[in-house]
């Protein structure tokens, strides 16, 4: 009977041992949510999500949509992924990553009363807001997230110019948030364009180029597998 019981005891353990090795193989599992930062270039393949795919290898689903944002309120069309918060599915997500709350502030305050509606995106601590519910969202569903910020122009004229405080500011908190969360990461993208390099940007200085979409992607792609 002694001989039994560790007969079972090895062969369970070699299908323990198995099982989670075959998990280990599987491809990540990346829920992708934002706006245009994710879709630019997605016509030809080269947005952020498909350099995603093709550098991990992942199954990677991508419901960002140019023009997001969260403080949208229209019902039929926010569903559709105007709406960041409503971009989300239900899934099996090793990751889920997301950017937005640019259009929210440089489109949606008009220069005015930012401190108000950044407030209603995020607060200081991190803790409340559009931003950390949709996060504690996914981390409640067992996703880790990984929060994604902005290209910042390469010190020359950009429409957002003027704006580039209150993006500090945003994403300041956001990374006062990510510390709060083991599971949850915040990737700057502040320090990736050179100064007087425009070859990040599209022409409009305010989107990626697909140069920037790769770039991004990396190193998106680079905390996904060290984390």
């Amino acid at each position: 009977m002694r001989h039994f019981f560790a007969q079972f005891s090895v062969a369970a353990a070699i299908t323990l041992f198995s099982a989670a090795m075959g998990h280990a193989n599987e491809p990540l599992r990346i829920l992708v949510m934002g706006d245009s930062l994710m879709t630019s270039h997605a016509q030809s393949k080269q947005a952020v999500p498909n350099f995603l795919e093709k550098t991990l290898g992942a199954r990677v689903k991508s419901r960002a949509t140019a023009g997001a944002r969260y403080r949208y309120i229209m019902p039929i069309t926010g569903a559709l992924g105007l709406n960041i918060s409503k971009q989300y599915r239900d899934g099996p997500w090793d990751w889920v990553v997301i950017n937005g709350g640019g259009n929210d502030m440089w489109l949606g305050c008009g220069c005015m009363r930012c401190k108000r509606r950044m407030n209603k995106l995020i607060s200081p601590d991190g803790k409340r807001g559009e931003i950390p519910a949709l996060v504690s969202k996914a981390r409640r569903a067992g996703a880790k997230v990984a929060y994604v910020g902005y290209l910042r122009s390469p010190g020359m004229w950009s429409p957002i110019e003027h704006c580039k405080a209150e993006g500090d500011a945003l994403e300041a908190r956001i990374a006062v948030m990510a510390q709060r969360d083991q599971g949850v990461t915040f990737i700057s993208l502040a320090d990736m364009v050179p100064t007087g390099d425009r070859s990040f940007h599209a022409p409009d200085m305010i989107h990626p180029s697909a140069k920037g979409s790769r770039a991004a992607a990396a190193r998106i792609a680079q905390v996904l597998t060290s984390h």
